[in-house]
């Protein structure tokens, strides 16, 4: 083993490990910002597409919609109360899904139907 005796040397190694330890922890750990997409709780298929990709907040609910498209993690609601919020705010929708099933055709008419 290399015997280290120069006193600079001995105190800039722990330094120096312990910063690339926490670069390679960050580097592990780190995730894009996109892989939330991807893990989504509910999938909406629009019946028109949005005209440009926007990010609405409904209740505790981020969500992401681009063209026809809109996904968002998971609420504590009833996926029929979700999606008429959704609905509401970005118009009729085509398919809505959770990773239980979407939507049956009765539950998407009143998700879909015209609040008075």
């Amino acid at each position: 083993m290399i015997t280290i005796r120069n006193s600079a040397v001995r105190q800039l190694l722990p330094a120096v490990l312990a910063l690339f330890g926490t670069a390679a922890t960050f580097a592990v750990t780190a995730t894009p910002v996109r892989a939330a997409d991807s893990n989504a709780y509910y999938s909406v298929t629009l019946a028109a597409p949005v005209a440009k990709p926007a990010k609405l907040m409904l209740g505790d609910v981020l969500w992401s919609c681009a063209g026809d498209t809109c996904s968002a993690g998971a609420d504590t609601a009833r996926p029929i109360v979700v999606c008429t919020k959704l609905a509401a705010r970005v118009g009729a929708i085509n398919r809505f899904a959770t990773p239980k099933g979407e939507l049956a055709a009765e539950e998407m008419a009143r998700c879909n139907a015209p609040k008075a």
